[in-house]
């Protein structure tokens, strides 16, 4: 498919090698105000918007994904396939299933549950596992270490539905450690596999499912702030 794309109207080139994605575009949007250097918008298509810039002199993206397997399977995957992107790390929000977990704790996505159908497409003879790229993952935990950033590694749930019509049904996942459960990662991680690209989910406790826990509107502003620190603080990690 030549570029622009139905869903992004970018230039060849526009795109770093390495896209930072929220799910919300206005926390891409606020990233490249207050952390990108010199930063260029490339994207509004939906109102998703995307900005290129450097982070202490290295080129990076941020992109909105919006919400779902769906949507981040259309954004991941023109990157990945049409704007020669080799790494997209998506910064989000997770519900805490393991009640170790507290607001603000940051997970990464080492493996990605999932109830979604989207990887029917690949006419499989099994199941799929999502996995993260290995050479993100090691990123991560040094970039953890050079800013003393607590992190917590496992398999998180990728699911469809918000809203679910079984109240208790993901409780059935606490059982086999789950650490958080979200709505965009097993698709980004398929993407990549299928690709030959690089993927890393890392999102921050927002609320502790089953429990009454959540953060208030400050207070996430606030812990958004040290994940978006530490996908940065990967860019400097040789």
């Amino acid at each position: 498919m030549p570029i622009p794309t139905p869903h992004i109207t970018a230039k060849a080139g526009d795109y770093a090698k390495t896209v930072l994605m929220p799910g919300d575009p206005l926390r891409a949007k606020f990233i490249a105000d207050n952390y990108l250097e010199n930063p260029k918008k490339v994207n509004e298509v939906r109102g998703m918007l995307g900005y290129t810039g450097t982070y202490n002199g290295k080129p990076v993206s941020v992109q909105g994904s919006g919400m779902g397997v769906g949507s981040m399977g259309i954004y991941s995957y023109e990157l990945f396939n049409f704007y020669d992107v080799d790494n997209i790390i998506r910064i989000g929000s997770a519900g805490a299933l393991d009640l170790n977990l507290n607001l603000g704790d940051i997970i990464i996505g080492l493996g990605a549950c999932t109830d979604s159908d989207y990887a029917k497409q690949y006419k499989l003879p099994g199941h799929y596992a999502p996995t993260c790229s290995y050479e993100l993952l090691c990123k991560v935990q040094e970039a953890a270490k050079m800013t003393e950033q607590p992190i917590h590694v496992g398999n998180v749930l990728t699911t469809d539905v918000f809203y679910h019509d079984e109240s208790h049904a993901l409780k059935y996942w606490v059982k086999m450690g789950i650490l958080g459960v979200e709505m965009e990662a097993a698709g980004l991680y398929m993407n990549a596999a299928r690709a030959g690209k690089n993927a890393l989910c890392m999102c921050t406790i927002s609320d502790v499912i089953f429990t009454d826990q959540a953060m208030s509107a400050k207070d996430r502003e606030k812990s958004l702030t040290k994940m978006m620190d530490l996908a940065l603080t990967m860019l400097l990690v040789e």
